[in-house]
C-alpha cells in the first residue's frame, strides 16, 4: 500500500467516524463479539503462524498470545458499559446549581503499531481496547512476523471493514507513509530509537500517543531469597519466547553471598524446563531472524559463560545462556539483551545497588526476590519502573485489572481492561449549569460587601 492509499483508507475512516456510527456502546460491544469469535475460530491456525514466525510451541502461542486476547476481549465486553458512563464529581458550592461529570469520548481515528515478539497479542489487545473505547483503528503489524500479520489481516478483513478498521502490511515505507499522516490518537509498541520516531512525527500534529518501549529490566536477588523457587521462575521469564519479552529480566543482581547457589540452581532449571539439548527441544523457539541472531551472538561473551552458549546459525536458535563475573563494561550490559542470555552480576550492599538503580534509565520492569520486608519496601517506594513482580517474574502483565506500561525511557501510557479504554479516550470536563437560578456575585460591577462575604464564604 503506498502513501495516496493509505492517505485515502485514512480519509474513508474518517468520515466513518464522523458520520457516528462507533459512538453507540452497543454497537462496540457488537465489535468485540466479533472480533472474539474470530480470535477462538482461528486458534490453531494463529498458533501455527507463530509457530512459523518465533517457534513458539502452540501451548506457548495460547498461554501468552491468544489466551490473554481473548481474556481482554472478554473483559471489555463485560464491562465497556460500565466503562463509558458519564462519572458525576462533586460540584464546588460556587457553582451553584449544576452538575458536574467527566464524559468519555473516543479520540476519533487511531493507528496502532505493533511489534514482532509476542505479534498477535500486542496488535490485537490494544485493537479491542481501540474499539471498546469508540474508535476506528488502522492496525500496522511488524514485516518482522509476516506469517502472523496475515492470520491478523484475515481476522480483521473477516470482522470489520475497512473503514471502521483496516490493516497495512509492509515494512519501514508503509510505517513512514503512516506516520506522515493526522491521526487523532497513536499506541505505539516497539524499541525505543523507533518511539523516539514515532513521538517525533506525531509532535507535528501534537498528536497524543502512547509508547510501549523496553529496556534492560533488572531482577535482584538478595540473600534472603529463596533460591530454588526465584531460580525457576527467572528461567521461565528469562527464556520465555527465547528471551524476546519486553519485560524479560535483563540481566541479573544477586547477593555474593548466594550468588554460586543461584547459579547452579538456574542451571538445574534449564534441564529440567528445557532439557539436556535445549535446541532439540520442539518447543524452544527460535530468534525473529538473522540479523537479531548475529546482534545476540555478538553479546556473548564465551569467557564469561557458564552454561549454554551453543548456537545454530540454520534454525536462528541461541541456547540457554548464563554469563557469570560479568560487570557493567561488558557488551551485554550495553543494550537491552532481548534474547535466551543471562548476564549475573553480583553485590554486597543493597544501599549501594538502590543508589546505582536511581542512576541509571528507568526500566519497563524490575524484579525482586527478597523475604527482607525492608528491601521490599524500598524497591517499591525508591526506585522508578514500569511495573514489576515481588518473588517472580512477567506475570504483572498478565491481567486486564492493573494497568501495564513503562516511565521515562521505557515509555508512557498505559493500558489493559480498564486503563487500555482510558488510553484511548479523552475525559471531557463537563458543567451542566441550570437555568432556574443565577448568582450573582460573579458579575461585575465588584461592589456589594454582601457579593465579597458570600464570595469568600463559599472560596474558602
Amino acid at each position: 500500500m503506498n502513501a495516496k492509499d493509505i492517505q485515502t483508507l485514512l480519509e474513508k475512516q474518517r468520515e466513518y467516524y464522523n458520520s457516528g456510527a462507533t459512538i453507540s456502546v452497543k454497537f462496540r460491544i457488537e465489535q468485540l463479539k466479533k472480533l472474539y469469535a474470530a480470535v477462538k475460530k482461528y486458534e490453531n491456525e494463529i498458533c501455527e503462524q507463530l509457530t512459523a514466525d518465533l517457534g513458539k510451541s502452540g501451548y506457548e502461542g495460547f498461554m501468552c498470545e491468544v489466551g490473554l486476547v481473548l481474556s481482554e476481549i472478554s473483559y471489555l465486553i463485560r464491562y465497556t458499559k460500565k466503562f463509558a458512563k458519564r462519572k458525576t464529581v462533586y460540584t464546588p458550592l460556587a457553582q451553584f446549581p449544576s452538575h458536574s461529570f467527566k464524559q468519555p469520548v473516543p479520540y476519533g481515528n487511531t493507528l496502532i503499531m505493533s511489534p514482532w515478539n509476542y505479534p498477535f497479542l500486542l496488535t490485537i489487545e490494544p485493537l479491542a481496547d481501540a474499539i471498546a473505547a469508540g474508535n476506528t483503528a488502522i492496525v500496522k503489524p511488524s514485516a518482522y512476523s509476516p506469517a502472523t500479520s496475515s492470520i491478523i489481516e484475515k481476522i480483521i478483513a473477516e470482522c470489520f471493514s475497512p473503514e471502521y478498521v483496516a490493516v497495512v502490511t509492509g515494512g519501514r515505507a508503509e510505517n513512514s507513509a503512516l506516520l506522515e499522516q493526522k491521526f487523532d490518537f497513536v499506541f505505539f509498541t516497539g524499541s525505543q530509537a523507533v518511539g523516539k520516531e514515532v513521538l517525533r512525527h506525531t509532535a507535528e500534529y501534537l498528536t497524543p500517543a502512547v509508547l510501549e518501549l523496553g529496556g534492560k529490566s533488572p531482577c535482584i536477588v538478595d540473600a534472603s531469597a529463596n533460591i530454588k523457587l526465584a531460580a525457576k521462575r527467572i528461567v521461565f521469564g528469562k527464556y520465555l519466547n527465547c528471551g524476546q519479552t519486553c519485560v524479560a529480566p535483563d540481566y541479573i543482581l544477586c547477593e555474593s553471598s548466594v550468588k554460586n547457589e543461584f547459579i547452579a540452581e538456574v542451571i538445574k532449571q534449564i534441564k529440567l524446563q528445557y532439557g539436556e539439548n535445549p535446541l532439540e527441544n520442539k518447543d524452544y523457539g527460535k530468534i525473529i531472524n538473522e540479523k537479531h541472531f548475529n546482534r545476540l551472538c555478538g553479546l556473548i561473551d564465551n569467557n564469561k559463560v557458564v552454561f549454554g552458549g551453543e548456537t545454530n546459525p540454520q534454525t536462528c536458535q541461541i541456547a540457554p545462556t548464563v554469563m557469570d563475573s560479568v560487570t557493567a563494561e561488558d557488551a551485554v550490559m550495553g543494550e537491552e539483551i532481548f534474547g535466551p542470555i543471562m548476564p549475573v552480576l553480583t553485590f554486597d550492599s543493597f544501599d549501594e545497588v538502590v543508589k546505582e538503580l536511581k542512576n541509571k534509565p528507568k526500566p519497563l520492569a524490575l524484579y525482586l526476590f527478597s523475604s527482607d520486608k525492608k528491601h521490599i519496601d524500598r524497591v517499591m517506594t525508591e526506585l522508578s519502573y514500569g511495573g514489576g513482580c515481588i518473588n517472580d517474574v512477567v506475570i504483572h502483565l498478565a491481567t486486564s485489572e492493573m494497568g501495564f506500561g513503562g516511565v521515562g525511557e521505557s515509555g508512557m501510557g498505559s493500558y489493559h481492561g480498564k486503563d487500555g479504554f482510558d488510553a484511548f479516550s479523552h475525559y471531557k470536563s463537563i458543567v451542566d449549569k441550570k437555568v432556574w437560578l443565577d448568582l450573582p456575585m460573579r458579575y461585575q460591577p465588584y461592589k456589594s460587601k454582601l457579593y465579597d462575604k458570600l464570595l469568600h464564604m463559599f472560596l474558602k
